[in-house]
């Protein structure tokens, strides 16, 4: 994923697109777009930074993870097995990203369960981690359909298509005509938190450069 963050105006679209989409209880949030200050007085000036899981390519998650749940596929998509996770808590303790959450127990927006929140939501994950999966249900269809992650809305994260701005895209980093590959060749890029080396999955575009407040980046939720 690519994040053209001096798009973002902080609409939090992506946010409750994830949320209708996941069927995500109250107060946990896959993904978040992050208020930040920026630069020191009399330079200063605010920065929405929308975030999720990184999709590490060297994810801490996965190597804590004590009965395996945590996983990270062949595309690169981390994910967990609701039905394997223990909810310990740890994958969500090492994570520097503050982006998995532990659900337990399920609670309504209403008090009582609507129909949409019962026929969406995975009951699975009551009691395990849960975190942002690039709505791998979504890109897993593009193989029974033919179509391609980032170009049709059907196979693609419903962040994506929901964003106003135009400020996420997703896609294919081995395939150089993707709209991913396109963007980081043109543009400068950077990834949150890259000292720790965990190679996050997701890159972030500004048109300059800046420090960020990595405390702010990494608190937990």
């Amino acid at each position: 994923m690519v994040v053209e963050a001096y798009k973002c105006t902080g609409c939090q679209t992506c946010t409750t697109a994830c949320k209708v989409e996941n069927a995500t209880p109250p107060g946990v949030y896959w993904r978040r777009v992050l208020d930040l200050e920026v630069g020191e007085y009399p330079n200063v000036r605010r920065v929405f930074l929308p975030t999720q899981c990184m999709h590490c390519e060297d994810p801490p998650c996965v190597s804590v993870c004590p009965t395996g749940a945590s996983r990270r596929r062949d595309d690169g998509i981390v994910y967990i097995d609701y039905d394997v996770c223990a909810g310990c808590g740890l994958c969500a303790l090492s994570c520097p990203y503050g982006a998995r959450w532990l659900i337990k127990p399920y609670e309504f927006y209403y008090g009582e369960p609507t129909e949409y929140e019962l026929n969406k939501f995975d009951r699975r994950m009551e009691g395990a981690a849960s975190k942002c999966t690039f709505c791998m249900h979504r890109v897993d269809r593009a193989g029974e359909t033919g179509k391609k992650p980032g170009v049709d809305p059907e196979v693609t994260p419903m962040c994506v298509n929901a964003c106003p701005a135009g400020v996420l895209h997703f896609g294919d980093l081995d395939d150089p005509e993707s709209e991913v590959s396109r963007i980081l060749r043109s543009k400068k890029n950077f990834r949150l938190l890259e000292e720790l080396r965990t190679k996050p999955s997701v890159y972030y575009v500004l048109e300059e450069e800046i420090v960020l407040p990595t405390e702010q980046v990494a608190a937990e939720p």
